[in-house]
């Protein structure tokens, strides 16, 4: 029995897997889902157009937040974080942007994608977004 992802050995036979854990690592796995997500014939951005368009979207938030669009460019880079959670969950090859498990990755992208949209909702002056407990709370720890 082979392992698809393990490396051939010096003479370019497939090393034969056991159950047992080797005592050196000798090469890594990929993630799951970390394959191209197009063909081999397409050329390098069209195989990476999932982390294209997640670092599009973050590198455009960052661009407007520069420019002193702060909850416009806060709100694109969440938006692109989510859409990296999304695309992670739907597409079955996502190329780069896989970097853990489908889970551990959906998670991370997911948190920090509306951790982010939440913090831009709630920025002062003007939030679009309150939440009253969260001025208790603030009030309780500050005030004694």
């Amino acid at each position: 029995m082979t392992d698809a992802v393990s490396a051939p050995d010096a003479e370019g036979r497939p090393r034969r897997t056991t159950r047992r854990f080797p005592l050196f690592t000798r090469d890594t796995a990929r993630p799951e889902g970390g394959g191209r997500a197009a063909g081999g014939d397409a050329p390098a951005p069209a195989r990476q157009w999932p982390m294209l368009l997640v670092l599009s979207l973050v590198g455009l938030g960052l661009l407007v937040t520069a420019l002193d669009v702060f909850r416009v460019g806060t709100l694109l880079i969440g938006a692109g974080l989510l859409a990296g959670a999304v695309l992670r969950f739907v597409l079955p090859g996502v190329g780069m942007l896989a970097v853990r498990s489908r889970f551990t990755d959906i998670a991370t992208y997911g948190v920090l994608g509306l951790s982010i949209v939440l913090l831009a909702l709630m920025a002062q002056p003007d939030p679009l977004l309150r939440i009253p407990f969260l001025k208790d709370a603030l009030h309780f720890t500050v005030d004694q």
